[in-house]
């Protein structure tokens, strides 16, 4: 009778983890870069039921074999496997502001924080009062050479990620390269560490970061943004699949705990 109950209850865990999940992706639909997240689960082993009133031993007038009276299987519940992020694209959108971009195909772009570089697909950028390209956070945007500073004139950029920026205002043709952006890519980017923010940590698992193959697999797109990749009424159709299932293993757990009750209830009346 109890194993039942633990069997519910290991199931309403799952779904609470799951919900966990959905509603993460669901408060950052519109985050601009951000990756969903995927809850796995995975079933305890199956036990074996048997015949309490058989051996299953069948003997003969030489020896004797045993036949287990298995009956069948039996699930002992649930559990969560892992929570793994899925790095599908997310929907262009265009602004043409030239202070936006971003990757088409594998890629991150890297940022300097206070704790080191991290890296995220968010490429909503900025400048800040010193000229700097930084992230709508204030996070400095690192190139090939370090931080990008700009000048206050008109900048443009290429599929190859190179900034360019006007020297002279009353000259369209006096383009200076400032630098190229660094993009870079993982071996197992599966594993990268969230931080927050769209950012991201490299692992010991996801291997380290090695600069993106820009201009063949990997493109900038200058004046665009890549939103999130979350389906917003995909993950309204897994919330009430979540909310349904919960209520079926807390309905099952009820029912056990009534029976354990009346059971307890006629013993003591016996």
């Amino acid at each position: 009778m109890l194993r039942g109950m633990y069997t519910a209850a290991s199931g309403m865990t799952l779904q609470m983890h799951k919900m966990d999940v959905v509603s993460n992706n669901m408060a950052n639909v519109d985050l601009n870069g951000y990756k969903k997240d995927e809850a796995i689960s995975k079933s305890f082993p199956e036990m074996l039921i048997r015949r309490f009133n058989d051996d299953g031993v069948v003997r003969f007038p030489f020896g004797s074999i045993d036949m287990a009276p298995v009956v069948g299987k039996m699930g002992s519940g649930t559990e969560l496997n892992e929570i793994y992020t899925k790095f599908e694209k997310g929907y262009l959108k265009t602004t043409n502001n030239n202070f936006d971009f971003a990757i088409d195909g594998k890629g991150f772009f890297s940022v300097n924080t206070d704790r080191g570089e991290r890296y995220t697909r968010n490429g909503a950028f900025t400048k800040d009062v010193n000229g700097i390209l930084v992230t709508q956070e204030g996070l400095p945007v690192l190139g090939k050479n370090g931080v990008i500073k700009l000048n206050d004139n008109m900048m443009k950029s290429d599929e190859f990620g190179n900034i360019y920026q006007l020297t002279d205002p009353r000259d369209f043709d006096s383009w200076e390269l400032v630098d190229q952006l660094k993009v870079v890519n993982f071996d197992n980017e599966r594993y990268l560490k969230k931080q927050g923010q769209s950012l991201w940590l490299e692992t010991e698992i996801s291997g380290p970061a090695y600069d993106a193959d820009l201009g063949s697999s990997t493109k900038i797109l200058n004046g665009i943004i890549e939103g999130s990749n979350v389906n917003p009424v995909e993950e309204m159709v897994k919330m009430i699949q979540v909310n349904r299932a919960y209520e079926a293993n807390q309905k099952a757990l009820k029912t056990h705990d009534d029976m354990t009750g009346k059971l307890l209830q006629d013993g003591m009346r016996i």
